[in-house]
C-alpha cells in the first residue's frame, strides 16, 4: 500500500482551509532534502504558512510538498519532503495533527500476520 502520511496531510490541509483557517506546517529543517529559507529556521525547525493566498503552485505530493512563496520580500521555491513534516495545524486554534517518528513507522506498516490455525490432529489413545 502507499504511505498514509501524505493523504493525512492533504486531508487536514483541506479541512483547515475549508474552515477558513490558516494551515501551518512544522518542518524538520535539518532533513537533507529540505529546501527551506535558512533565515527562518529556529532550533532546526521551521514553521511554514501554506494558506492558498500565501503560496503559489502548491503541490501536496506523495513524496514532497512544493510551493513558491516570498520570505522577507524575496521569492523562493520551497521543497519539504513528507518525511520532514512533523505537524500540520491551524494557526488560529492549533487543531491538526502531530506526526511522531514512531507513529509514522506504524502508519505504513501492516500489523504482523497471524499464523493460520493449524488443522486439528487426532491420535489414538489406548
Amino acid at each position: 500500500m502507499t504511505p498514509l502520511k501524505p493523504y493525512l496531510i492533504r486531508s487536514i490541509y483541506e479541512w483547515i482551509v475549508d474552515n477558513n483557517l490558516t494551515p501551518h506546517l512544522l518542518v524538520d529543517a535539518n532533513h537533507p532534502d529540505a529546501l527551506v529559507p535558512e533565515a527562518f529556521i529556529e532550533e532546526g525547525k521551521i514553521v511554514l504558512n501554506v494558506r492558498p493566498a500565501a503560496v503559489h503552485n502548491l503541490q501536496l505530493g506523495d513524496e514532497d510538498i512544493e510551493f513558491n512563496a516570498r520570505f522577507s520580500g524575496r521569492p523562493q521555491h520551497v521543497i519539504v519532503p513528507i518525511a520532514a513534516v512533523e505537524a500540520i495545524y491551524a494557526r488560529e486554534n492549533g487543531r491538526g495533527m502531530v506526526f511522531d517518528k514512531l507513529d509514522e513507522e506504524h502508519l505504513d506498516t501492516p500489523p504482523p500476520a497471524k499464523k493460520p490455525p493449524t488443522r486439528p490432529k487426532l491420535r489414538i489413545v489406548k
